[in-house]
């Protein structure tokens, strides 16, 4: 079975006024041609506290459109990476915000369900990390409990993505304790931090269905795939012999021209797949 290769939405476009990562407002569909043609097949949307509103994902006019791309191009839509809670952290304690995050949450798992979303990633890093901050810690865990309490919502996973260490990592899903709460696996920032990948998935691996393709130098920034600190020989070895079927989603380094310091990028990382999941991720990339 072919392995899913999607695209962080944004990185086969301009870049949304200077932004890096950004929903890509009004020009979001042009995208879905472009991943077609490249050979990708989805996208990652991204759900950003900047114009949420008028975000496709949150209208049933944005949503149809959505469907109507996804049919159009063969281009699915399979997970959304809530950058909104970067800007509205999660442990939030003023109540009018924190119901406003359990209301776009909320609104986000309607969505997920009738675009055929499973996976929903939640960053709790940089300004909503919770490392290091007992309080942020119990918000969070609080803030889940309360959330699925309210909200039943079947067949979309809430993937977490942070910078805690894997036991760590581990206690705070037990602690949450929901059978939709999942792990999203961010390659360049697990690189940054110099955890070791091999005690992560031994900690945490059968929890992990989504998985950020990124490098990153130890204790410092994101660079082009390769020239960082991330193991991806030895990771895709561990992941081909587990034989992972969940989401991999590229997230490389990008300069102004998008497509252009993806494309050797793609074909750095299609080496491995090819190799060691015997299938190639795409064909299209040249």
């Amino acid at each position: 079975m072919k392995n899913y290769l999607g695209i962080m939405q944004g990185r086969l476009l301009p870049k949304y006024k200077g932004k890096f990562q950004a929903h890509p407002v009004g020009y979001w569909r042009d995208e879905f041609k472009i991943a077609s043609e490249l050979g990708f097949d989805g996208i990652e949307f991204i759900l950003d506290y900047h114009k949420a509103k008028i975000n496709p994902l949150f209208s049933e006019q944005g949503i149809n459109e959505i469907l109507y791309e996804i049919k159009k191009n063969n281009v699915q839509v399979r997970s959304v990476c809530a950058d909104y809670f970067m800007a509205s952290p999660l442990f939030e304690e003023e109540p009018k915000q924190k119901n406003e995050n359990i209301k776009t949450l909320k609104r986000l798992f309607l969505a997920s369900k009738k675009i055929g979303i499973t996976d929903i990633v939640v960053p709790l890093v940089d300004s909503s990390s919770i490392l290091h901050n007992k309080r942020k810690y119990e918000l969070v865990v609080g803030f889940f409990k309360s959330f699925f309490s309210q909200t039943n919502i079947e067949r979309v996973n809430l993937c977490l993505e942070t910078d805690l260490p894997p036991k760590k990592f581990l206690e705070l899903v037990n602690e949450i304790n929901h059978p939709q709460i999942k792990i999203n696996y961010d390659t360049g920032n697990s690189a940054s931090l110099g955890y070791d990948f091999y005690k992560e998935f031994e900690t945490y691996g059968h929890l992990i269905t989504n998985i950020h393709i990124k490098d990153r130098i130890l204790k410092g920034k994101s660079v082009k795939l390769g020239s960082g600190d991330c193991k991806f020989k030895e990771i895709l070895i561990y992941l081909s012999n587990i034989k992972y079927k969940g989401i991999f989603i590229l997230q490389a380094f990008r300069e102004e021209d998008g497509i252009a310091s993806l494309i050797p990028q793609y074909h750095y990382i299609n080496k491995y797949f090819e190799k060691y999941f015997g299938d190639e991720m795409s064909k299209n990339l040249n």
